[in-house]
């Protein structure tokens, strides 16, 4: 029997993409990436965990800034190759710049306009970058 991790049409880099959305609002609140242990570490422990591109490991949300997202449900969509969390989002942020989504940028009149606030000072969050 295949694992569920094999039903999933990794890219050839071994990732798949994961959109975000708070379980209660469904308010888009990031996209990133997970690879098959972030995946399985994230159905293990029960919180968002995915795969830094940049920084080549695991990233478990909210390890540096203690905005964690406790993993409600998982799903994969029809062509079995990107997958949603959703998820409790404590704190209320989940965007690295304070803000409740990452998405808070909306097109408008051909310029992007800030739509949400910040509810935390990223330099309270990380410390002085």
């Amino acid at each position: 029997m295949s694992s569920y991790l094999d039903q999933i049409n990794w890219n050839p880099d071994g990732l798949a993409p994961v959109v975000t959305q708070d379980a209660m609002s469904r308010r888009l609140l990031m996209q990133a990436w997970v690879n098959r242990e972030a995946l399985q570490t994230a159905v293990d422990e029960s919180r968002a965990v995915y795969w830094s591109r940049s920084r080549k490991k695991l990233w478990r949300k909210g390890e540096e800034s203690g905005n964690i997202q406790k993993l409600v449900d998982v799903f994969l969509d029809c062509d079995n190759d990107s997958v949603c969390y959703l998820v409790e989002q404590v704190g209320g942020v989940a965007c690295h710049t304070g803000r409740e989504s990452c998405f808070f940028q909306r097109l408008e009149n051909a310029s992007w306009k800030i739509e949400d606030p910040v509810i935390h000072e990223p330099s309270l969050m990380y410390g002085d970058t």
